[in-house]
């Protein structure tokens, strides 16, 4: 009987040639479909500016409340060192005042809210001074929306968009708050 020879295996081979191609769609497809979070930094609505040839209303420095927050991070309130935690029960003060103390504003209206650094202020106690200013706000406009009968200001929002009624909560208390420029190059 004649003797078989073996005949060698022939082993399977995986195409590997488009493997560069799905690789390079894949790598798209996820760049463009992630979205990457960008820090936006501290929306604020700023006023237009004025004209060259318009000179800006007078303010009364009773009606301003003036925060520095020097280099070190430490909280000036009109020239006497103050605690961050404090902020929010002065600026309250000085908007609610209704001119009866001369320290403080002569109306809601016309209260105004002027924080100032230095450039070498740290960022956090900025954005802490910034917090406390903003929620003293919220706390008046809540108390204000409970006077009205309502749950809370967020409470009161939704039903006046609803309505499409005007927001006399903030034409009453209007957060007026102005960040200075800092000294210094």
């Amino acid at each position: 009987m004649p003797v078989l020879k073996k005949k060698p295996r022939v082993e399977g081979e995986i195409p590997t040639s488009s493997m560069a191609d799905i690789a390079f769609l894949l790598l798209i497809f996820f760049l463009v479909t992630t979205t990457i979070d960008v820090d936006t930094g501290i929306g604020m609505v700023l006023p237009p500016k004025l004209e060259d040839d318009v000179i800006p209303p007078p303010i009364r420095e009773r009606n301003v409340l003036k925060i520095l927050v020097n280099e070190a991070g430490l909280v000036l309130v009109e020239d006497q060192p103050s605690a961050v935690q404090l902020i929010r029960q002065e600026v309250m003060t000085h908007v609610l005042n209704e001119g009866v103390d001369p320290r403080y504003a002569e109306s809601a209206g016309k209260a105004l809210i002027s924080i100032k650094t230095s450039r070498e202020t740290p960022y956090s106690a900025y954005v802490n001074v910034l917090d406390e200013v903003w929620m003293a706000y919220f706390e008046m406009w809540d108390s204000e929306a409970r006077a009205l009968g309502y749950l809370d200001y967020k409470t009161y929002v939704s039903a006046i968009t609803e309505s499409g009624a005007e927001n006399i909560i903030r034409d009453k208390i209007k957060a007026a708050i102005s960040i200075a420029e800092p000294d210094g190059t």
